[in-house]
């Protein structure tokens, strides 16, 4: 009987994140930092589309709990051990969206989806003609199609994505399915990536969109560089949440419910991601549960 109890007290720990948080009058925020423009921080200053969901959402939790204030103390960590920190329970939250995944799910649950990331590319705008047709999606040539030609454009060229990432298995995989023959470098951060691609050593660099248009905003000597419009693959992405916790789940989920609805997370997502197209508003209404 002991043991049971003790194997049991995790979960009934993470079963008290609300009790825990009126207790203490305060909430544990955790994100990644350098992560812009999803949650970023300078000096004391923490600020993101992230981490302004999370405000929203302390505020709507501080309402439920019926607190005259609500402390929220936020914690950079970084990001190989975010899903520890949410699996030990040191954060109540963690503002950074993260891909949900059969693997992530084990150390933590997830919100809503807030949004849905895309993966893109970063090519030189004198790039040859045939990769940037090819990456567009268009033919790389004209005239018959036979097994020799299906590929041209895409073979005897270096490619760049960040280290470990799903990106680097999915150019693996395509590479491997389509039976060309590519150079594939690793970066540990975007600085690397756009640097290859700026001094020629490498063609195409394979990240999420936003973060490859957002470098290129807010970096100078960049004006070469070019994201195209394709996106070669997306997922949605959501804020975690302590895992075996339904009840706090539900409450984090019902405000950025109402915030889908009531139009304040559109004009958060404008703010630091840029205008939502016709496609981000037609999620909004999927993921906003009813």
């Amino acid at each position: 009987m002991l043991l049971c109890l003790l194997l049991a007290l995790p979960l009934l720990a993470a079963a008290d994140t609300l009790e825990r948080v009126r207790n203490s009058a305060s909430i544990t925020l955790a994100f990644v930092p350098d992560v812009a423009p999803f949650s970023s921080q300078q000096g004391e200053q923490v600020s993101g589309y992230g981490i302004e969901l999370c405000r929203r959402i302390a505020q709507r939790i501080q309402t439920e709990l019926g607190a005259s204030e609500l402390k929220l103390n936020f914690l950079a960590v970084e990001d190989a051990q975010k899903l520890a920190l949410m699996g030990e329970g040191k954060a109540d939250l963690l503002c950074t969206p993260s891909p949900e995944s059969l693997a992530a799910r084990r150390q933590m649950s997830f919100s809503v989806p807030v949004y849905t990331a895309g993966l893109g590319v970063l090519v030189r705008e004198d790039a040859p003609q045939t990769l940037l047709a090819v990456l567009s999606g268009q033919p790389a040539h004209s005239g018959p199609t036979w097994r020799a030609t299906i590929n041209r454009g895409l073979a005897q060229h270096t490619y760049v994505s960040m280290a470990g990432g799903v990106t680097q298995a999915w150019i693996l995989d395509k590479v491997r399915r389509l039976g060309v023959v590519v150079q594939l470098l690793t970066v540990e951060d975007y600085d690397q990536g756009v640097e290859l691609i700026s001094s020629g050593q490498a063609d195409a660099f394979f990240s999420e969109r936003m973060f490859l248009e957002h470098y290129l905003k807010t970096h100078g000597g960049t004006e070469q560089l070019q994201v195209l419009p394709r996106i070669f693959e997306s997922v949605p992405v959501a804020l975690g949440v302590p895992r075996g916790d339904e009840d706090f789940r539900l409450l984090i989920d019902t405000a950025l419910s109402e915030l889908y609805r009531s139009g304040e997370l559109e004009r958060l997502y404008s703010e630091h991601l840029g205008k939502p197209g016709e496609a981000e508003k037609a999620l909004f209404k999927v993921y906003a549960l009813p």
